[in-house]
């Protein structure tokens, strides 16, 4: 195509269409006419350090070497936009003034930016419309990858490293010789040019001395100066991506995370694979048709094309929140929470009812939901958050359970110290690990120590059993601290065992030394020792065997937790019922069904 006069706009100049057209000898031309505009604009960039700026200038020196080469003239027209209009030039400040460029002069205009190009049109400007070509360029970062690389980093005037291995394992190796900054910036650039282009490519965060790049499977951070004291690149990429199953979770918490948890935070050290497991649980959540969205910055999960991916760092924290509320999601990926308004909108959004899962920084389980502490109530934690999970070495290591209590805390012994408390449980054992709770005007979190029963403690806790059995026959004593027990009673005669204004709990307190705190006996705190049995149902009696030397013990029996009886065991070990009486057809009846049968030895 021969044309007199040519006008290129910026997108045309950043992306280096021209040169290559002139190069392919697409385009045979007489006048190339740069805006002045062109050129300011890229210069802002560059004083910004945006590598677009970078490649753009590049592409001026480029076209004219080009120029001299293929003998055409090369000239800069038009004014110098003002400060105001470079600013705004993203709302078509700049198009505008080289449109004008190209309608006063007759030219053609050339340019890659459909809007652009229709304005063009409209005014009946002779246009060239190059629409970008997706085409893959295999990056000279990816030869520094191989299967094992997690991550490679690259420093000017230092030997390139990698580290290999997987999450929790891995080494640190030198795979290449020292690259200069003219290397360092031929690669970023190159790195940039094609995020452009590609369809799997986003431009995450630029800053004047920082990119962010999201391209494939690879998160890239661009440092440069004056923010770096050198150029360096880090390129991150994921090495193996598993499923939920592959995790190994135990059942319980299977169910937990597959029906119940809906505030869940997947926390642990960087590098430890928690990207990895939340994208595990997205695609689980996704298989069990569920809605699900990820809110991330920058945006690197691997995911498939049903998952909507946004990134926070291209809208507001308030923009987020409106679209998620009205696209109703019913799981939403915060991959990762780093400040305040990412926290609060993990807790509004758990609030309105959408089930969150958010990935966070922490070197232990409970410093994940302190860093909630002093952002929001201290009451609500549990409504917004019910399970952490802390990923080490690429699994997980361990699971907590959140929830509220009023209570006494631990190592408090008066009963008006009694308060709203958050209990941080081993989700796998139930074991209290944690509390949190207000201490005069601080928010405090305090370990709870495993408590060890020693011989001092043991005798004082069967000291509170003997006195407690001269009130009721059904009583259960276990020590809580060094100075405190939890007794058990039958609801029945709890009234008789506390004693009118609790004076005979307080005789028996003053006397052994201890306090204690009197709870029903529901038959889930099943008293003494469970032996194995062998029943026998005849036409009119129910025998049971125990294994075992119980003669002359007395035994109380359970089904499916619940209390039915207490029973004396014969000489030759042998309790017998009537089939017909009620306690002897309840537990004929459980053994029919295959139900719970338990006899515990006191």
């Amino acid at each position: 195509m021969k044309v007199e006069k040519l006008v290129p706009d910026t997108s045309v100049i950043i992306e280096g269409l021209l040169t290559k057209k002139i190069e392919s000898n697409e385009l045979d031309i007489g006048e190339v006419m740069i805006h002045e505009a062109v050129l300011a604009e890229l210069e802002h960039q560059a004083n910004q350090n945006r590598e677009i700026g970078y490649l753009g200038l590049d592409e001026l020196k480029k076209l004219r070497a080009l120029s001299e080469e293929r003998q055409f003239t090369l000239t800069y027209s038009g004014m110098k936009p003002s400060a105001v209009e470079i600013r705004h030039a993203s709302l078509g400040e700049i198009d505008s003034k080289i449109r004008e460029l190209a309608y006063a002069e007759s030219a053609t205009l050339m340019t890659a930016d459909k809007v652009q190009s229709r304005v063009a049109e409209a005014k009946g400007i002779p246009i060239i419309f190059e629409e970008l070509v997706t085409e893959i360029q295999a990056l000279e970062l990816e030869g520094f990858f191989d299967e094992h690389t997690m991550s490679v980093h690259l420093r000017e005037e230092v030997p390139v490293h990698a580290k290999k291995g997987r999450p929790g394992e891995w080494s640190y190796e030198q795979i290449s010789d020292k690259l200069t900054r003219e290397d360092m910036i031929r690669i970023a650039r190159q790195i940039i040019e094609e995020t452009k282009k590609r369809k799997d490519g986003f431009v995450e965060i630029e800053r004047e001395g920082s990119t962010i790049v999201q391209l494939a499977n690879y998160r890239i951070v661009i440092v440069r100066p004056p923010l770096g004291d050198g150029w360096e690149i880090t390129a991150v990429r994921p090495i193996k991506k598993l499923s939920l199953d592959e995790y190994n979770l135990s059942e319980k918490l299977k169910q937990r995370v597959a029906e119940q948890a809906e505030g869940i935070l997947v926390a642990g050290a960087p590098g430890n694979g928690k990207s990895t497991f939340a994208q595990a649980l997205s695609e689980y959540y996704a298989t069990q048709n569920k809605v699900v969205k990820t809110v991330e910055a920058p945006r690197d999960l691997q995911l498939p094309d049903t998952i909507t991916q946004y990134a926070i760092s291209r809208g507001s924290p308030q923009e987020i929140h409106d679209i998620l509320l009205l696209s109703r999601p019913d799981y939403t990926i915060f991959d990762e929470m780093r400040n305040t308004e990412d926290f609060k909108l993990f807790a509004d959004m758990r609030l309105s009812g959408v089930g969150m899962i958010g990935i966070v920084h922490a070197t232990n389980p409970v410093d994940a939901i302190q860093r909630f502490l002093g952002r929001i109530d201290l009451g609500v934690i549990p409504q917004i958050i019910d399970t952490v999970l802390f990923i080490e070495n690429g699994g997980i290591a361990k699971a907590l359970e959140v929830r509220m209590q009023v209570k006494v805390p631990s190592g408090m012994t008066e009963a008006d110290l009694a308060r709203p408390v958050v209990t941080v449980t081993d989700f796998e054992t139930g074991t209290l690990e944690f509390e949190i709770y207000s201490y005069g005007e601080e928010t405090v979190v305090v370990p709870v120590q495993e408590f060890k029963i020693d011989a001092k403690t043991e005798m004082a806790a069967q000291g509170v059993q003997k006195e407690l059995e001269k009130y009721t026959d059904r009583v259960k004593v276990e020590p809580i601290s060094g100075n405190r027990v939890r007794a058990y009673v039958s609801p029945e005669q709890m009234g008789e065992v506390i004693g009118r204004k609790g004076a005979n709990i307080m005789n028996i307190e003053k006397k052994v030394g201890m306090k204690i705190d009197v709870e029903p006996l529901t038959g889930h705190e099943m008293l003494g020792e469970e032996v194995n049995f062998s029943p026998k149902i005849g036409k009119k009696n129910l025998s049971i065997m125990l294994d075992g030397n119980y003669e002359n013990k007395e035994v109380e029996i359970y089904v499916n937790g619940e209390y039915i009886m207490n029973a004396m065991v014969s000489k030759k070990g042998l309790i017998k019922l009537m089939k017909g009486s009620k306690q002897g057809k309840i537990i004929v009846d459980a053994i029919n069904l295959g139900d719970e049968v338990k006899i515990m030895v006191i």
